[in-house]
């Protein structure tokens, strides 16, 4: 397939703010411990004022995905936004010097500032993440340039886009497009939280518009409300044709039509579990995109978020080619 970007994404563009913070600093801030909270603008701005160690970087999940996938040498474009403000400008010239097209411009006279998430991680290296959407929350059909999609290998859309009517129209639209033009699309389900609220629309994009879908033990039994990850996979492999659930220390289970396969991982504890999905996201998708087998593909999902999980930080530190030849991945 010849094609300007082997994986195109679209999701929220949001800074990651990182800090560290005890258990019982959690609680005093009010703060929810391993879930991501929806949070308002004057609530971002005490959070913000209460962190003491600060490591800021572009993120957002699936942009973390693409990045991942950048640093493997995959050639991938970003579809999101951004106001014209110092925190967008800085996030839109960071994508483009690390290779990720972003063909949307930051928008000039904005009414909502560029968004950010507000992260605290623990010393089980637990994230707990605390999210002010901004201006990222509204991307919508119109955001969609179909000059890019009609233009990828696979498609990969950001669960937590689906809060808004218009995030969801922008998905159907941006999957059509691919998939007429030969495409495979996927999602990532994001957050069990996100799948409760929409478990009706999640399904019928999945069942009409995707390809795959990639989601944790939590999302999956949500999204099917059953109570264990077998049933869940009976459950989505009706409804679509590649379906990846991650168990954190339990491995990772995939089914593709009527072939399961099971990963085990090694469990490490983790400095920082932030971007842990992503990265695996990354992982699984570019052995995707080099054509190999799923159990490979799975390999290198583990490979990546054992990775990202050894240092603060939602995106490789290391040489990932590296790491894959000597798991003799690659």
């Amino acid at each position: 397939m010849n094609k300007s970007y082997q994986v195109v994404g679209i999701g929220n563009a949001v800074s990651d703010v990182i800090s560290h913070a005890t258990d019982a600093g959690l609680a005093e801030m009010g703060i929810e411990k391993g879930i991501m909270q929806l949070i308002e603008r004057d609530r971002a701005e005490v959070l913000y004022a209460g962190m003491t160690d600060r490591v800021e970087t572009p993120g957002g999940s699936v942009a973390n995905t693409l990045a991942g996938i950048g640093v493997l040498g995959g050639r991938t474009a970003f579809i999101g936004r951004v106001a014209d403000d110092a925190l967008g400008k800085t996030y839109a010239a960071t994508l483009a010097k690390e290779g990720t097209a972003f063909p949307n411009p930051p928008v000039a006279d904005a009414a909502l500032p560029t968004s950010r998430s507000m992260i605290f991680v623990s010393p089980d290296g637990e994230r707990s993440m605390n999210t002010y959407l901004g201006i990222s929350s509204e991307v919508s059909a119109a955001d969609v340039p179909q000059e890019v999609v009609r233009d990828c290998e696979v498609l990969f859309l950001e669960g937590y886009l689906f809060d808004k009517n218009p995030g969801k129209e922008a998905f159907r639209t941006a999957a059509d497009a691919a998939v007429a033009a030969g495409a495979q699309a996927g999602i990532s389900l994001s957050d069990p939280f996100c799948v409760d609220r929409h478990r009706d629309d999640f399904r019928a994009l999945i069942r009409n518009n995707l390809s795959f879908v990639i989601g944790n033990q939590a999302e999956l039994t949500s999204l099917y409300q059953v109570e264990t990850v077998d049933a869940a996979l009976d459950a989505a492999s009706q409804e679509c044709g590649l379906v990846v659930c991650t168990r954190s220390g339990d491995g990772v289970s995939i089914r593709a039509g009527s072939q399961r396969i099971d990963i085990p991982v090694t469990p490490v504890v983790p400095v920082d579990a932030t971007g842990a999905g992503d990265q695996f996201a990354a992982g699984f998708i570019y052995g995707m995109i080099t054509g190999a087998e799923l159990t490979t593909c799975g390999r290198m999902g583990c490979v990546a978020a054992a990775e990202v999980i050894s240092h603060i930080g939602p995106r490789p530190m290391t040489d990932m080619a590296e790491l894959f030849r000597k798991e003799g991945l690659v």
